[in-house]
């Protein structure tokens, strides 16, 4: 962190008193998002000072691509490649310090996809599914695409999948499932108004049902409704021992290594524009074409919820707020 505002207060002293005064101009117009006070940026009379706002403001990660934007307002691209290179050497250094020795999946082998979008019905749909398929691309994965299917398509797409998967001799680096469509509590519905159970596709990838999966990160986003209830929002105001056998084979758990994204809290509506897709899409888009791909992924879906959680949404003229929710038994870090 100190290497980090070091650098951020090296970067601010460069600007000149009229750029560091338009500086506080863009930062006192994000207060409402940011929480804080007008007379906590006018106060800030040094530009330590100001750092120290901007970190409590933003955080490290947010605070790199806000000094990025400014210094791009400001017409000062000199600083903008300074700091996009002093920033994230810090960055490095601070996950190196503390994360970076988190072990990493290794993502060198082929990386499959499974995507399913029903479009039937769900203006926005193609806007989904196009927005996914260039994420995947980007990501460097192979994928299938299973569009409008009904229950047994859906269910016979799936089982070739995962059994390719097993059968690949090169091996596989990991897998990301997308789901697309309407859906309840625990399951999502075909094209016909079908349900399928969400638990059952999730088993279907687990340690012993796909082999080739094991110990290798399996994802599953889910764009779905998960109920019926809309969240209009609020106005602010030790386990027990167990004995190991260090000469027996080493085992996995059933269900291990999974990262499950949904879009909305259980029992409750997801949000999708019937133009421009869903909300949580959108958020995955814009987060991954501003350097997504450097996060690691519990990092990178952090980051898509900030947006969404602080995005005003309206059916008709009610406010509706929504949260991702997020599921992991993840045991290493998983960059794409």
């Amino acid at each position: 962190m100190e290497t980090f505002k070091a650098g951020l207060v090296s970067a601010l002293d460069k600007l000149t008193q009229h750029e560091l005064k338009m500086f506080k101009f863009y930062l006192r117009r994000d207060k409402d998002k940011l929480r804080i006070t007008l007379q906590d940026v006018d106060t800030a009379s040094t530009t330590s000072e100001l750092a120290d706002l901007v970190l409590k403001c933003y955080g490290m990660s947010e605070t790199q691509k806000f000094l990025l934007s400014m210094f791009e307002h400001l017409d000062r691209m000199d600083l903008a490649v300074e700091w996009e290179r002093v920033s994230t050497t810090a960055l490095k250094r601070q996950y190196e310090n503390y994360g970076a020795k988190m072990e990493c999946y290794n993502m060198d082998q082929t990386r499959k996809a499974f995507v399913m979008c029903v479009k039937t019905g769900r203006p926005g749909a193609e806007q989904d599914r196009s927005t996914i398929r260039n994420w995947l691309e980007e990501c460097r994965f192979e994928y299938v695409l299973c569009i409008d299917p009904d229950e047994k398509e859906l269910m016979k797409k799936l089982t070739e999948f995962r059994d390719g998967i097993n059968g690949m001799k090169d091996g596989v680096s990991c897998c990301l499932v997308t789901l697309m469509a309407h859906g309840g509590k625990g399951f999502i519905k075909t094209v016909l108004g079908e349900r399928v159970i969400l638990s059952d596709i999730f088993e279907m990838f687990n340690n012993e049902n796909c082999p080739a999966l094991q110990e290798k990160p399996k994802i599953f986003v889910i764009q779905a409704c998960r109920g019926d209830r809309i969240d209009g929002g609020v106005v602010q105001t030790d386990s027990e021992e167990v004995e190991l056998n260090e000469s027996e084979k080493k085992r996995l758990p059933t269900f291990s290594d999974y990262y499950i994204i949904y879009p909305t809290q259980e029992d409750h509506v997801a949000l999708r524009h019937p133009k421009h897709g869903a909300v949580m899409v959108q958020a995955i888009d814009e987060v991954f074409r501003q350097g997504g791909k450097k996060l690691h992924i519990v990092d990178f879906f952090t980051q898509v919820n900030n947006r969404v959680v602080n995005t005003d949404f309206y059916l008709g003229k009610n406010p509706v707020k929504v949260v991702l929710v997020m599921e992991s038994t993840l045991t290493k870090a998983v960059y794409f």
